[in-house]
């Protein structure tokens, strides 16, 4: 409701007790149930302020009918949402953070990196294949993913499946796999189906409860792909808060919601990504640890059917912050990331981590395989 030019009724609008945050997110349920948390938490710190959520749909959810691999466009998920908020049209934004490029455009940033959710993917079977493992499917049984990364990996370990892309989101891919009879299982983030609330379908085939043939299934225990199976995106699991870079009340209302782990965790992963020039047309993964003051980065690089990788592990020392430690006050941005309450010795040890494990790489001749990858994939 505009104030038009009413004195009282805009300094109403623009008392601290009456402003609106806009925050902008996908449509899909997912994305919602995510932006919905980010926003709960807000409330929770900022009681005094309101908020209204501003759902729209992107490229990615648009075009369907094609691998993610395959369009050619580096912010699928996210052009649509930075063009409200350039246009101040809403104030931040909530992603997935493994959809954020680790180059944002100019006048954006990463405002908070939330607690990250169990990064491993999981295995979903079709109903038919209840009680089974990968490695126990029926030769030539198709995996569906959307992901070269994890085709990848997987083909190299299974070599008896076939890989095929499945789009959509998570419900749109659950219903084809129970009610198609093309995929013998699918591979999907264990973070998405945790906020769904969808535990339940990790290794195991969904019945009705009560149902006759759910009384004689075996309990199956949860089939999340370990890191020797099938390592995760940069920054999987984790939320990533978009804002425009100069809007320092937004930076200040978002930068409480920064995990100090996660951040420097995907810090390093971002650095490690972005050095190597890597994207969703290529299959690189990651796996990150904290422990005992070290920070352990494990990056890899494959070709598309797996057959050539490598793969190194390094680690650097790093000062895990109390939460809201006081940070830098300029804070030039790494790798597209602002965190003013972090202190910037910590961002850096886990960026030039970041970047040292993707030069080893490279010094090794990881150009040549993700150079390949990315012809065999523009050809295909």
């Amino acid at each position: 409701m505009s104030s038009n030019g009413n004195p009282a009724a805009r300094a109403e609008e623009n008392s601290p007790n009456m402003r609106v945050i806009r925050v902008g997110t996908r449509k899909s349920q997912l994305a919602r149930i995510q932006t919905d948390s980010v926003v709960a938490t807000l409330k929770a710190l900022n009681p005094g302020l309101q908020f209204e959520i501003i759902a729209m749909s992107t490229t990615g959810d648009r075009i369907l009918d094609t691998a993610l691999s395959k369009i050619g466009e580096k912010s699928l998920f996210t052009k649509e949402l930075e063009h409200a908020l350039e246009k101040k049209e809403v104030d931040l934004v909530v992603h997935s953070l493994k959809d954020l490029p680790t180059v944002l455009p100019p006048g954006f940033t990463i405002g908070a990196i939330c607690k990250r959710e169990n990064p491993h993917d999981a295995v979903v079977f079709h109903p038919k294949f209840v009680g089974k493992t990968l490695e126990t499917l029926p030769e030539k049984s198709v995996v569906g993913t959307s992901s070269l990364r994890r085709a990848a990996q997987l083909q190299r370990k299974f070599p008896h499946l076939e890989f095929k892309s499945i789009r959509g989101n998570l419900n749109t891919r659950l219903q084809k796999l129970d009610e198609l009879q093309e995929f013998s299982a699918i591979i999907l983030a264990t973070a998405g189906l945790q906020r769904m609330g969808w535990q339940n379908r990790i290794g195991q085939a969904f019945y009705m409860i009560g149902s006759p043939i759910s009384l004689l299934l075996p309990v199956v225990p949860p089939q999340i792909l370990r890191p020797e199976e099938c390592m995760y995106a940069v920054g999987q699991g984790a939320l990533g808060v978009e804002v425009r870079a100069k809007d320092q009340d937004i930076l200040d209302l978002v930068g409480m919601l920064h995990d100090p782990e996660t951040l420097l965790c995907c810090i390093a992963e971002r650095a490690f990504l972005k050095h190597l020039e890597g994207g969703c047309s290529v299959p690189v993964a990651v796996h990150t640890a904290i422990k005992d003051g070290q920070l352990y980065l494990t990056g890899g690089v494959w070709s598309l059917d797996g057959s050539d990788s490598m793969q190194e592990t390094m680690q650097a020392t790093i000062h895990i912050p109390a939460q809201h430690e006081d940070g830098p006050e300029d804070d030039p941005q790494l790798v597209s990331i602002t965190a003013q309450n972090i202190p910037r010795v910590a961002q850096l040890a886990a960026e030039n981590l970041g970047v040292s494990l993707a030069n080893l790489l490279l010094n090794k001749g990881a150009k040549n395989i993700l150079d390949v990858a990315r012809q065999l994939n523009d050809a295909h």
